[in-house]
């Protein structure tokens, strides 16, 4: 397939620049991928869909203030590291901003006369990608010296930070939020266990690689980026039990799609259903896997580069809650995996007529 085939045109004013308030008062798009009939509904509205014994996979990743503004030592130009990943605690893969950062190049981040931590760029990657090691760790210095980063597409300051957290991250380590985990909120998360919704989580730390244009007119062609990826062996057990059951496991987000798919995929990988570290009971580890309906996911702790474009068959994930994406990005291409790319782009169309806000502050799609 081509890149032209996963454009749309969006004004620019359907670019939500704050986030509603309350968190869940959001609106939903409904796309029934069997009959492609779509209903407009609010984010409150999302138990109506789901069903008791459902599990809802959660993305529990942290922001961290992952843009350090800095300077050059000893010229004083401006620059800028922006964290992707950690290598070691002094070491990260990071993206600089700057005029002449190359290899052997001091920042000072922070002020001189004040607290601050110097950083050296010891290599140099694809496109504007350093590998920087600070001079001390710098996770105890990030809430002092960093500051939320957010998309280029968001122009307004975030009057609150916690605006682009979820109410259950947990684990510090993304520079961007799972932002369709951004519409619940804690009384919502309540009653919807009140209701018999089981939740699991993983974690995935988003690194801005995610959101990298893609190039290549053929998307086969594209290079997607490892981010590391956990999924936990309680919360593997969790998703089988309910699959046996017959229930549907929500993956909340392209990243709990990615790493449910990727436990999937070393299931299958492995030529057995479960691993030891599962701990599953006996009746579910006796399943016969050959005529298993569906595939059994295995706890995993590994970086995942798994990229998902149509043609893809997915192995886990019943149903998709995700944001509207971007024009040509990665994260379209698997959302149209999913529901279909014609049904997708007939949804988008219809979301724009509607008003819908898209991107990471904006409304919600859920894909059932």
């Amino acid at each position: 397939m081509h890149l032209s085939d996963f454009d749309y045109n969006l004004p620019p004013e359907r670019i939500a620049q704050t986030p509603i308030e309350p968190r869940d008062a959001s609106r939903l798009l409904v796309l029934h991928r069997d009959t492609g009939e779509i209903e407009h509904r609010a984010f409150r509205d999302l138990s109506e869909y789901l069903s008791p014994g459902d599990v809802l996979l959660l993305n529990q990743t942290r922001v961290i203030p992952a843009r350090l503004p800095a300077h050059k030592v000893p010229t004083g130009g401006a620059a800028e590291i922006l964290l992707l990943r950690p290598l070691d605690d002094r070491r990260w893969v990071a993206i600089v901003g700057g005029k002449r950062i190359q290899t052997g190049t001091q920042l000072v981040v922070g002020r001189e006369d004040g607290d601050h931590l110097t950083a050296t760029i010891i290599e140099e990657q694809e496109e504007n990608q350093r590998i920087v090691e600070f001079n001390a760790p710098i996770q105890p210095y990030l809430d002092e010296l960093g500051e939320t980063p957010l998309p280029p597409y968001i122009t307004t300051p975030l009057a609150d930070p916690n605006r682009y957290q979820t109410v259950f991250a947990r684990e510090d380590g993304s520079a961007a939020a799972p932002t369709a985990g951004l519409h619940f909120t804690p009384d919502m998360l309540v009653d919807l266990k009140r209701q018999g919704i089981e939740f699991a989580y993983c974690t995935l730390h988003i690194g801005l690689d995610t959101f990298a244009p893609v190039r290549e007119d053929d998307i086969t062609q594209h290079k997607i980026h490892r981010e590391r990826s956990i999924l936990l062996p309680e919360d593997a057990q969790i998703i089988n039990q309910a699959k046996l059951r017959g229930n549907r496991v929500v993956a909340v987000g392209t990243t709990s799609v990615r790493t449910l798919e990727t436990a999937a995929i070393r299931s299958a990988a492995y030529g057995t259903p479960y691993n030891d570290a599962n701990s599953v009971q006996a009746t579910l580890a006796s399943l016969a896997y050959n005529t298993c309906p569906w595939r059994p996911v295995i706890a995993i702790d590994e970086e995942t580069d798994l990229y998902i474009i149509p043609g893809y068959r997915f192995r886990a994930v019943d149903v998709m809650l995700t944001n509207f994406h971007l024009p040509r990005s990665t994260l379209l291409m698997l959302v149209s995996a999913f529901a279909g790319r014609e049904q997708i782009l007939r949804a988008y169309e219809d979301a724009i007529q509607r008003e819908y806000r898209f991107y990471s502050l904006g409304d919600a799609c859920l894909l059932v």
